[in-house]
């Protein structure tokens, strides 16, 4: 799926992945509040992020876990209960073995209120579209667009990579192809 640098919907519902990749780098975060993107969760995806039994945990995943906590408590990611009813009224249930609850619960939240969902799961995304929700971003395309739109500057894209692998997330290749075409928009954008 490609992205339009120059396009970026405000109001995200994330699932967990985007959750952690957004969360990953300070930066990347800080640049999305500025910009005035929202994030919002359903309580499955809070589940997943802060509640969910683990067999073992990274520091990282520790580290991200913290991230979440506080920026909850200052009102951001704020969660949302999804039913059942929500999830059958998109027929999401019947691809139920191939993504898990916060990628569903994501994807119907986001249809129900009439916003986008970020998810960087490409299973979802081609769920997503495929129930009729045009409205599907990515954390690449979130980046892209900051760096189109001037919200991050060059010297902030190794800052932004170092701070995502440290969390022990794997967009670095993604963010490297997203800045690239934010450059390459910005070139084609008329003045």
């Amino acid at each position: 799926m490609a992205i339009d640098p120059s396009q970026f919907h405000l109001i995200n519902v994330a699932d967990t992945c985007s959750v952690w990749n957004v969360l990953s780098s300070a930066r990347l975060h800080a640049a999305a509040k500025d910009a005035r993107c929202e994030f919002c969760i359903t309580s499955f995806v809070r589940y997943e992020c802060l509640i969910k039994p683990r067999k073992s945990q990274t520091n990282a995943e520790a580290e991200l876990m913290r991230h979440l906590y506080q920026e909850q408590a200052r009102g951001g990611f704020a969660a949302h209960s999804c039913d059942i009813g929500d999830l059958q009224a998109i027929k999401i249930l019947e691809s139920r073995k191939r993504l898990g609850k916060g990628e569903l619960s994501s994807i119907a939240f986001a249809m129900k209120i009439g916003q986008a969902v970020l998810t960087d799961d490409m299973k979802a995304r081609k769920l997503a579209e495929s129930s009729g929700h045009t409205l599907t971003q990515t954390t690449s395309h979130l980046f892209s667009w900051l760096v189109f739109k001037g919200r991050l500057v060059d010297s902030d894209k190794p800052i932004v990579i170092m701070q995502h692998q440290a969390m022990e997330r794997p967009l670095a290749p993604h963010f490297e192809t997203a800045y690239e075409m934010a450059l390459q928009c910005r070139l084609n954008a008329p003045p």
